[in-house]
């Protein structure tokens, strides 16, 4: 009988390991999967805000560049209707091209903090032929030849002006992924090199008809 009641102690026993081991063991397996699942719950909630972050960043990117464009646009469309109008004997008022010329200042230098080195360089160069097409319209009514002024201006509104705008338009696009050319960069260096030079011939010619203007009796 004290054999018999020892085998059964010592099966009790073992029973009530196995039953402490299991218990102990479903509660550490699912502290275990607890965490587990806590953990890929947070990694999941840092992809996330992760791609909410870069999605917020593109749109950023994207209303930036429309403003850039638009204002750009706009600038050389004020600057060329002054001119136009001016061709017609009209009155101008200059508030709309200095307005536009204001919109653009303001826009491109809140880009240059974010542009990419390509971009910055043709918005760079658009803004010094852009200044160059405001010079234009300013200079415009004390040319001593109005005729050469009005063909000159309306060649370079219509001309260089409107491709610098152009390629700003494209080189936002490339940017951003919207538009592919797998030969643009070499485009684009050849556009901007043909709107620098026409942008320093133009300044040329203003420059040496100022010193002609100044030394009329």
């Amino acid at each position: 009988m004290d054999e018999l009641g020892g085998l059964v102690d010592v099966t009790t026993l073992a029973v009530a390991l196995i039953s402490v081991g299991g218990t102990l063991g479903g509660t550490l397996g699912g502290a275990v999967l607890s965490q587990r699942a806590s953990r890929e719950q947070s990694e999941r909630a840092d992809r996330e805000r992760e791609q909410e972050r870069g999605e917020q960043a593109l749109q950023a990117k994207r209303d930036l560049y429309a403003d850039l464009n638009a204002t750009a646009r706009a600038y050389r469309v004020a600057a060329r209707d002054a001119v136009q109008a001016a061709g017609r004997s009209e009155s101008i008022d200059p508030a709309v091209l200095n307005a536009a010329k204001e919109a653009w200042a303001d826009q491109y230098s809140q880009a240059q903090m974010a542009l990419t080195k390509d971009v910055l360089e043709v918005a760079s160069k658009l803004n010094r032929a852009l200044g160059a097409g405001y010079s234009v319209v300013k200079q415009l009514p004390s040319s001593p030849d109005l005729d050469e002024a009005y063909e000159r201006a309306n060649a370079w509104f219509s001309g260089p002006m409107s491709d610098g705008v152009y390629l700003l338009r494209v080189t936002l696009r490339h940017d951003l992924g919207v538009e592919v050319e797998p030969h643009f960069e070499q485009t684009r260096t050849q556009m901007l090199a043909v709107l620098d030079s026409a942008r320093r011939s133009l300044e040329h010619q203003l420059a040496a008809e100022r010193v002609q203007v100044a030394g009329s009796p």
